[in-house]
């Protein structure tokens, strides 16, 4: 390549040299203000040339491959960056692919939880039920006893009452005395 640039050089200058010599003979001028004012123009193109070859030559190329490099790697990272964005979707599909066979698991876990909790409040509600029908079963047995009684009492009552009335209205001063005297007989008969 350097051969290259130094023949390309060497055709550049030849050129501009008999480009300069035929512009100096158009000038006119004595021969020697010419051939000394080529000449540094020659000077200066061989200096411009030199270091243009230097620059070109010797530090562009280590920036162009420095800068190739950069490039190349930016490439690999993004390369490696984009493998694990794409690892990182399958491993999140999968995840959500096993996410909802979770979901459908727990949503038939929570509908047989919530069935059995149903059984659970329907026995639990059906022995409230049979506590309740024996509880009311027994108040109302002893309701029925407490009736019974107390009508008893009042039965009782009605015909201590009634048999007061009846013996107040048939009780006259010789009845009163014939049962004193049928008490009285009755006592001396009784041995002491």
């Amino acid at each position: 390549m350097a051969r290259r640039l130094l023949h390309g050089l060497t055709v550049f200058a030849g050129s501009l040299f008999l480009t300069t010599a035929a512009f100096a003979a158009e000038e006119g001028g004595s021969p020697a203000e010419q051939s000394v004012g080529v000449l540094f123009k020659w000077i200066h193109f061989v200096i411009l040339a030199a270091l243009l070859y230097w620059v070109f030559g010797k530090l562009l190329p280590p920036w162009f491959r420095r800068n190739a490099d950069e490039i190349s790697s930016a490439i690999s990272r993004a390369a490696a960056v984009k493998a694990d964005a794409e690892q990182e979707l399958q491993e999140a599909a999968a995840k959500l692919a096993s996410l909802e066979k979770e979901v459908a698991k727990f949503k038939a876990q929570a509908q047989q939880d919530a069935a059995a909790e149903l059984e659970r409040l329907r026995a639990a509600m059906q022995l409230d039920v049979e506590k309740v029908r024996s509880a009311a079963k027994a108040e109302i047995e002893a309701a029925e006893r407490a009736a019974r009684v107390e009508l008893k009492e009042l039965a009782a009552k009605l015909a201590v009452d009634g048999a007061e009335s009846l013996v107040a209205q048939q009780m006259t001063p010789a009845v009163q005395e014939a049962m004193i005297s049928g008490f009285v007989q009755s006592l001396q008969r009784r041995p002491n």
